[in-house]
């Protein structure tokens, strides 16, 4: 006998997502991923000025800050071949790796450890045996006996106090968590100390970009000058900031992030290295570019694609190929002119929301029908994973360093063969991994700008290809990236020195799109396919693998019935 249970909406991520499970046997038969909003801001962006269209796509997302913002001026460049200089392609990288360590440490502790970490359970710890624990996992210095014995009174007080905010509808006590009382109070610790470091970081934003979220540091130059033969102290003290903060952020990730990591993996390995593989196929579009842009045997991270899990071969990928890369929607809320089982590259891409078929509320998702508002994105009819695992698998099947040995060092120390990336815990590992890659690379990338400033290098872009008098009549442009959460790609069609056309291919797109028209499904629906679930009232499990994505279905919006009534809610924490 089957049961049919709703994860609506699955909470601590980015955006409102709905997530259906057939569960017999006390494993998931079969899954069903539905985004719940609308984002069409495609539609937005047409007929405005394309040198304009970074402000907007931009505020898609205010967590992955930027990217959007990135993605978008690198269409346009690319549809006017526009080459920045080399200082410029330097902070686009710093800016770039703050994000990815902003981002994954924020992931980690704030939206993923909650579901490994029992905290209630923490309040049972023994705050000496957690000092020798902490001691023993990293040289971070807060791990005295009395820093932990403080932080057990301050948890207890604030349980106690039945205020417990985000942790109210915890599953505490749910025999999936597997920590000890001492581990999960090391985690917890860690979990208010990443709320801490997480505002310091992205000040290297503010200096560069005049804020965060949305620093603007892309498009007319940046709000602080960083001339080293400018007569300025404060110009010195913002550069030097600047470095004081990636040495701190890179400590963090070292001695406290990637340690907590590996006690977490070690603790679950046997069980989660084997859940949640999902779909066999890996695509990374690569970054951090070290010279020109166009020049991809310069990236830090590689381009390709892995197929079918063959770590032998990297493919290569051509997003402006109409063969490669086309959206689907056909469980999707939209049409085609074509007709819905057509399949449109994004440069003929639509954004039509006037589909008249069944829709929210419901009870169930008619699966056999339209059941979500995200397309289905193929690279040539297969289904792809997005992500820092898809980075990792890329970079370790091209032979990439240092990548490779990184990867090769951790699953020998946590005694895990190479098929333990293709799971929920080699998703959740990849991102912390990735994280100590982007600290090291942002100090390496701040060295090489201050070196280039010391040798004079002050080249500027060419602002008069930026002019709408040089534009010819028509043109089109890509913009890749890889955003924290994987490949990102903006697509725009100008025409008459206007946006005819503009689509956003999300990483979450890739990730959470409903299955296809031959019922093959997409990362999430299958990545969850064979997980057991121990109470179907407390689906711990479902959060596991799908928090091990990091969701981002952005704008969210709030759910009523045709009449303003409140339709459901389901605690989760």
């Amino acid at each position: 006998m089957s049961e049919r249970i709703v994860v609506d909406p699955l909470t601590r991520i980015e955006g409102h997502l709905r997530v259906e499970a057939e569960i017999e046997n006390g494993k998931i038969k079969d899954a069903y991923s539905s985004g719940t909003m609308v984002r069409g801001i495609e539609t937005i962006v047409k007929d405005r000025d394309p040198r304009d269209a970074w402000v907007f796509v931009g505020r898609v997302c205010g967590v992955c800050t930027s990217i959007h913002s990135l993605c978008s001026v690198r269409a346009v460049e690319n549809a006017f071949d526009i080459v920045i200089p080399p200082n410029a392609q330097l902070v686009r990288n710093i800016m770039e790796a703050v994000l990815y360590m902003h981002d994954h440490v924020v992931h980690f502790y704030q939206l993923h450890a909650l579901d490994w970490v029992d905290v209630v359970s923490a309040l049972k710890a023994d705050p000496a045996q957690a000092s020798v624990l902490a001691q023993q996992l990293s040289p971070w210095p807060k791990s005295s006996v009395g820093y932990f014995t403080a932080l057990k009174e301050r948890l207890t007080k604030f349980v106690g106090s039945g205020q417990l905010g985000i942790f109210a509808n915890g599953y505490w006590g749910h025999p999936a968590y597997k920590l000890t009382p001492e581990q999960n109070l090391i985690a917890v610790a860690h979990y208010l100390e990443a709320l801490e470091w997480q505002k310091e970081v992205v000040k290297v934003h503010a200096v560069f970009g005049g804020k965060n979220p949305h620093p603007n540091y892309l498009v007319g130059g940046m709000p602080c000058s960083i001339d080293l033969n400018e007569a300025n102290a404060v110009n010195t003290e913002r550069l030097d900031l600047v470095k004081q903060k990636l040495q701190e952020a890179k400590t963090f990730i070292d001695q406290v992030y990637v340690p907590d990591l590996l006690m977490i993996a070690n603790v679950y390995k046997d069980e989660w290295s084997k859940i949640g593989g999902g779909v066999r196929n890996y695509l990374s579009y690569g970054d951090f570019p070290m010279f020109e842009y166009g020049d991809t045997d310069s990236f830090k991270m590689p381009r390709g694609i892995v197929l079918n899990r063959d770590l032998s071969r990297v493919h290569p990928v051509d997003a402006n190929s109409s063969e490669e890369i086309k959206e689907y929607i056909y469980h999707s809320w939209y049409t085609y002119t074509q007709g819905d089982k057509a399949g449109l590259h994004p440069y003929e891409g639509e954004t039509n929301l006037n589909y008249t078929g069944p829709r929210p509320p419901y009870t169930h998702l008619d699966v056999t029908d339209k059941y979500s508002w995200i397309k289905t994105p193929r690279w040539k009819e297969e289904p792809m994973e997005v992500g820092p695992l898809a980075r990792m698998i890329v970079a370790y099947a091209a032979g990439k360093e240092p990548q490779k040995t990184l990867i090769d060092d951790t699953l020998k120390q946590l005694d895990l063969p190479a098929e333990a990336l293709f799971s929920t815990l080699g998703r959740t590992a990849a991102r912390g991994l990735e994280s100590k890659l982007a600290a090291d690379w942002a100090l390496e990338f701040y060295d090489r700008l201050i070196k280039n400033l010391e040798n004079g290098d002050s080249r500027m872009v060419n602002h008069y290809m930026w002019e709408k008098e040089t534009w010819p009549k028509q043109a089109q442009g890509v913009g890749l990236t890889e955003a924290p959460r994987g490949a990102l790609a903006h697509f725009i069609v100008i025409e008459d020195k206007k946006i005819k056309n503009y689509q956003m291919v999300v990483p979450t797109t890739w990730n959470a799109s409903p299955r296809d028209e031959k019922g093959i499904l997409s990362a999430y629906e299958s990545a969850l396919i064979g997980t057991p679930v121990y109470d179907s009232k407390q689906p711990l499990e479902i959060l596991r693998t799908i928090h091990s994505f990091d969701p981002c279905l952005a704008c969210a919006v709030h759910l009523y019935d045709e009449e303003g009534k409140y339709v459901h809610q389901m605690d989760m924490f």
